[in-house]
């Protein structure tokens, strides 16, 4: 595409969800998509002039400047578009997902720059294209696929292409999020993991993950008590987040189907099919575990959100 087709001067909006990654047993792999959403304005320029501002959570620490993410995706889009003709923007950011937590917020602001310059190009690239440059971005698929496409996302890298399938399963789940009061970066958090693993552990795994998607689909809650259990992530990052293990058992006790790290952490995602009495009797006890190990937390209970990203045009 050459300039000509591009547009700027154009108000795009883009509402993206927050998402949780690896699910347990699917490290890098397995990401969900769910009803907590940052939304962004974009009016991109002709002129060399950027603006940028933020309300909500992390407000006062993102960038404003070239660093932002967001505006550093969107500058992916025009490069490779050859969209020259679009040299600046004014962007305006309403955030809801916590930041450095676990629930994907780098990977809404890299899908909504990605997909808010996409549109301004006439939708020069396919969504399979925008998870290839997300991928490139975030360094792997997990939670930009769901923050795409939407439900549940298995993704797999192969030779730099990303294949994901996405799926809504027949089990209706809610979603319950203890959300600690303290960030956990996620380049902490995978700096305590070693960097190899005993068979014995990947072979737990595969199986977990098999078992997983395999419930999920064909809707077989009576397998999903161990499904969401790993070896490879979880019990290394256990330390990082101080009643992790209790929190889990806590859980469990008050009716999860089970229960896992969100991401990198330190959020603490369960899954329940039941009723609203026990989704909040699970809240409520995962937030008073953590307390129990001084740890102030909330919680937020999430529907599992099965659109992905989705952008509006206004002239």
């Amino acid at each position: 595409m050459g300039n000509e087709n591009s547009s700027a001067n154009k108000k795009i909006i883009v509402k993206v969800p927050g998402t949780s990654a690896n699910c347990g047993c699917g490290f890098d792999c397995i990401g969900l998509a769910a009803t907590i959403y940052n939304e962004f304005e974009f009016n991109f320029l002709a002129e060399k002039s950027l603006n940028i501002s933020a309300t909500g959570e992390g407000a006062d620490t993102i960038p404003n400047d070239e660093k932002n993410i967001v505006w550093q995706s969107a500058r992916l889009v025009f490069d490779r578009a050859g969209a020259n003709d679009i040299q600046g923007a004014e962007i305006r950011m309403i955030n809801r997902v916590p930041m450095s937590r676990g629930l994907g917020s780098s990977a809404a602001a890299i899908v909504a720059g990605l997909i808010g310059a996409n549109a301004a190009v006439e939708n020069h690239f396919s969504r399979n294209e925008i998870l290839k440059f997300a991928t490139e971005i975030e360094g792997h698929p997990d939670n930009v696929a769901p923050a795409i496409f939407g439900g549940f996302t298995v993704s797999v890298v192969d030779k730099n292409a990303v294949q994901t399938f996405s799926f809504v399963p027949k089990i209706k789940l809610k979603l319950v999020v203890a959300v600690p009061d303290f960030p956990l970066p996620t380049k902490i958090a995978r700096q305590v993991l070693p960097k190899t693993v005993p068979l014995k552990d990947a072979i737990f795994n595969i199986s977990r993950a098999s078992m997983l998607v395999a419930a999920l689909i064909e809707g077989k809650e009576k397998f999903l008590s161990f499904a969401f259990e790993d070896a490879l992530h979880q019990p290394y990052r256990t330390k990082l987040v101080p009643g992790m293990k209790e929190v889990f058992t806590a859980a469990k006790n008050a009716g999860a189907l089970g229960v896992a790290l969100s991401g990198a952490g330190p959020c603490l995602i369960a899954f329940s099919s039941a009723s609203k009495k026990i989704e909040n009797h699970i809240a409520a006890e995962m937030v008073q575990t953590f307390k129990n190990f001084d740890v102030q937390a909330n919680a937020l209970i999430l529907d599992l959100d099965t659109r992905g990203a989705i952008v509006e045009i206004k002239d």
